[in-house]
């Protein structure tokens, strides 16, 4: 072979293994004319900083090998619920955030803190800009009881109680009442028993947590020795885990009390129930109805502090001291079941029973809030109406996480359900449902908009300064960290 049939022969190899590059190299040059091809490939947008946007933004990054995303987050802090909703007792959680540095660390991801989407940007403006925009915000509301009295002094939502101690910024003025015998939590999941555990921790455990000053100071004080884990249906319903009752079961310096008649027919009942949920059922048995060991027996009986499940109960009213001013109790209805297993249903017998509490805290659930005008919103299920991802009836709108299912599920769940959102935008991409041949500006206009309006976002190595300020603070103190509290002391810091 001659050495020009020889050089061609290698071009030609060289050539077929990369013509999709190729392609798409041309396909950039002929939709921008002379544009370079970065400013012509897909700009995604993603609103909010929590697991739900950085799991979005991590599959489409690796999905597509032209895709650049951004992340807008109110906060000028990342990682959402990670940072301000897992238990300070639970770092092990809290190791996803690792693989959310790394993705905000990507060279086709940026992270824009400080942006407040809805006020300092419209949703309009960012699809003006972007080619996708994914929403990822959360459920930042509270459900409320809708019960008398919930607005007394004492009543407090999970939600805003978890955020004092994990220091949210709109939560640090929260000053919960501590120096109650009886705390009631309502409800029965995760969230309710990582609340019930904070409350009756040792001090000494929580000491050596990322959980706030404030909030370690007001649980040394505390008065609170008794706290019950109230739910409306029975033991085979409750919504925690498995492992969050073993700590409580193991929780140093408590003791569990139940109530016997709340177990009844509930052992006969275990042979039809799925495994998980069998094993949970039968340690809450154990817990309630067998003679403990003499050395668990002794440990119980040196125990300050009581907690306890009771079933069957839904609040109908918080009640009022004399003075009408604080929380002195809690009404509960009697609840019986219809049907059986988990879609069993409580239905009212008519009978109340009154406990006597100074402090309230409803954990019955999350919800979704309204960003702006022109997304579609569900308000009866608080969710953005949506196929597998797609905001219905808005074309390159699309949403992730808590607000696209309501708030259900662990992290590993968020992760799933952000992959299927990733998935449909990349989908419509490919398809052409996305036009992304057009270029778009993406950040430099946002961030032309934002400056003209006086909004200073926050990079992430913005928040690489607050994040090395808190770890020393809390090396002073021998904490993996001590947060910062208030948006103003962190831009302090971001700004520097």
């Amino acid at each position: 072979m001659s050495g020009q049939k020889l050089l061609f022969s290698r071009l030609k190899l060289w050539t077929s293994g990369r013509s999709r590059w190729i392609s798409r190299l041309y396909d950039g040059v002929n939709a921008c004319g002379s544009a370079p091809f970065s400013s012509c490939s897909p700009k995604v947008c993603v609103v909010g900083g929590g697991p739900a946007g950085f799991y979005t933004a991590q599959h489409l990054i690796k999905a597509r090998q032209d895709v650049e995303v951004d992340i807008y987050e109110r906060l000028p802090v990342p990682f959402g619920l990670v940072r301000f909703g897992v238990a300070p007792d639970h770092p092990e959680v809290k190791n996803v955030i690792n693989t959310f540095t790394q993705t905000a660390k990507h060279s086709r991801c940026s992270f824009f803190g400080n942006v407040n989407v809805g006020k300092d940007v419209s949703v309009e403006e960012l699809q003006q800009a972007y080619h996708a925009v994914v929403l990822s915000y959360g459920a930042e509301g509270n459900r409320r009881m809708g019960v008398p009295g919930e607005d007394l002094a004492g009543v407090h939502s999970a939600k805003d109680f978890v955020g004092w101690y994990n220091g949210l910024p709109n939560c640090r003025e929260l000053s919960p009442n501590l120096s109650c015998d009886t705390a009631v939590v309502l409800g029965q999941g995760n969230v309710a028993l990582d609340v019930a555990r904070i409350l009756l921790s040792p001090i000494d455990i929580l000491k050596k947590t990322d959980i706030t000053q404030p909030a370690l100071e007001a649980l040394a004080e505390s008065k609170v020795r008794r706290v019950l884990i109230v739910g409306r249906r029975g033991p085979i319903q409750v919504a925690c885990t498995i492992k969050e009752v073993r700590e409580m079961v193991n929780l140093p310096d408590t003791r569990p009390e139940m109530v016997a008649a709340d177990f009844e027919g509930v052992r006969e009942a275990l042979k039809d129930i799925p495994r998980p949920r069998k094993r949970l059922t039968e340690l809450m048995l154990k817990t309630a109805l067998e003679p403990p060991g003499e050395t668990e027996q002794e440990r119980r009986e040196k125990a300050s502090r009581v907690w306890g499940f009771r079933f069957f109960l839904s609040p109908i009213e918080i009640l009022a001291d004399p003075d009408h001013n604080r929380t002195a109790g809690i009404r509960l209805a009697v609840n019986r079941l219809e049907g059986s297993g988990e879609g069993a249903r409580a239905v009212l017998t008519g009978e109340v029973e009154d406990v006597t509490c100074g402090l309230v805290i409803s954990s019955i659930g999350y919800k979704s809030l309204p960003i702006d005008p022109s997304v579609p919103f569900d308000s009866s299920k608080a969710i953005v109406p949506n196929n597998m991802g797609r905001v219905q009836q808005a074309a390159g709108l699309y949403c992730s996480g808590w607000l696209k299912t309501g708030p259900t599920g662990v992290i590993a769940t968020t992760m799933n359900n952000s992959f299927d959102t990733a998935r449909s935008v990349v989908e419509d991409m490919d398809s052409g449902t996305l036009d992304v041949s057009a270029a778009k500006p993406g950040s430099q206009s946002i961030s032309a908009l934002l400056e003209k309006r006086g909004v200073k976002p926050v990079s992430f190595s913005d928040w690489e300064k607050i994040d090395s300020v808190e770890v020393r603070r809390g090396e002073a103190t021998g904490k993996p960290r001590e947060k910062l509290l208030a948006v103003d002391e962190m831009l302090q810091v971001a700004h520097k």
